[in-house]
């Protein structure tokens, strides 16, 4: 038998075989299994944590304002006036830090007249107006300090505005709430799932707020001591994810 013969012999058997094995062989109890790669099961809560703080600061905005038939003479009047208020602010303790020049605006008004029965406009007196803003860190003399800028010259004032100033140490303490919160919301999913908790995988940190509102006492309006610095809510929100076996 040659060697050609001989090799198609061996692919006539090769084929035999294969085919009796397609026919004969339980393909349907072979168990192959499966590979991918999947997720551990996870949970991913929301946790939440708030604290309500007495308000830390308040700001106050006092303006000047002066009309005058003379550009220059209606500027350095404002001028003095708000330096007037600036250093009566010093006097009543705030810091040179705490006080900001807002903004000098200086318009020429116009003036509408009848001439040979037409309107007409000419030039007319001077506007002069200055503002400064000041940060009263003891905030239980926001009324007295309102009083003393509207003594002080003050054409205007607007204000308080009670806020917090420095909430970082209390969003610290809060952040360990706000995770306690998100595990106990997670072992109650857990536990409907009849699963247990293993460990936290991932926190990320949300947005921080302080939401405050001025409070008054009954009759007190915005000036004297009827002025209360009220509270605030610091809060602190976290997503957490974690694993569960």
């Amino acid at each position: 038998m040659n060697h050609k013969l001989m090799h198609g012999v061996l692919i006539v058997v090769v084929i035999i075989f294969l085919t009796l094995i397609c026919f004969f062989v339980p393909w349907k109890m072979v168990h192959w299994g499966t590979v991918a790669l999947a997720p551990a099961g996870t949970v991913t809560v929301t946790g939440y944590a708030e604290s309500k703080e007495k308000n830390q600061i308040a700001t106050f905005t006092a303006g000047v304002s002066v009309t005058k038939d003379n550009k220059e003479a209606a500027t350095a009047e404002v001028n003095t006036k708000i330096k007037a208020i600036i250093e009566a602010a010093n006097e009543f303790g705030i810091k040179a830090e705490d006080i900001k020049t807002e903004y000098i605006n200086v318009y020429q008004n116009q003036e509408q007249y009848y001439e040979d029965n037409r309107q007409k406009t000419r030039p007319g007196q001077w506007n002069v107006s200055n503002s400064a803003s000041f940060i009263l860190r003891d905030v239980e003399r926001a009324g007295s300090f309102a009083d003393t800028l509207s003594r002080a010259g003050a054409t205007n004032v607007n204000g308080p505005q009670f806020s917090m100033d420095n909430t970082n140490d209390i969003e610290n303490a809060l952040l360990g709430n706000a995770i306690s919160d998100a595990r106990k919301k997670a072992e109650l999913v857990a536990k409907a799932a009849g699963k247990k908790l293993k460990g936290i995988v991932s926190v990320a940190e949300g947005a921080s707020s302080g939401q405050v509102f001025p409070m008054f006492r009954e009759g007190g309006g915005g000036g004297g001591g009827g002025l209360q610095p009220g509270t605030g809510e610091v809060t602190k929100s976290v997503t957490v994810v974690i694993e569960m076996k």
